[in-house]
């Protein structure tokens, strides 16, 4: 038995785009997750600190995250060395 996982807030990574929320394309799941890896941040606390995030949306990201974890980890670190060569 196959069982198909739905993200419906999220628009799912392709080749040239990273995975991101579909009501603010702008707001990448690495951004939400960000919050918690950084903060430890529950979905609650990440919607108080960022109004705009519907419940929903922040656990769907999450939900993705722990889907895709490598995906996004990856997503984060290369964005982490971007920061970094960009202060040299």
């Amino acid at each position: 038995m196959n069982l198909e996982v739905t993200y419906p807030h999220i628009e799912e990574a392709s080749a040239k785009e990273p995975a991101r929320l579909k009501r603010i394309p702008r707001v990448r799941v690495a951004q939400i997750v960000m919050d918690y890896l950084a903060y430890g941040w529950s979905v609650e606390e990440m919607c108080r600190q960022h109004p705009y995030l519907m419940r929903a949306e922040a656990h769907a990201a999450m939900a993705y995250y722990f889907d895709h974890q490598e995906e996004i980890d990856n997503e984060i670190r290369q964005e982490w060395e971007q920061a970094q060569e960009a202060k040299v």
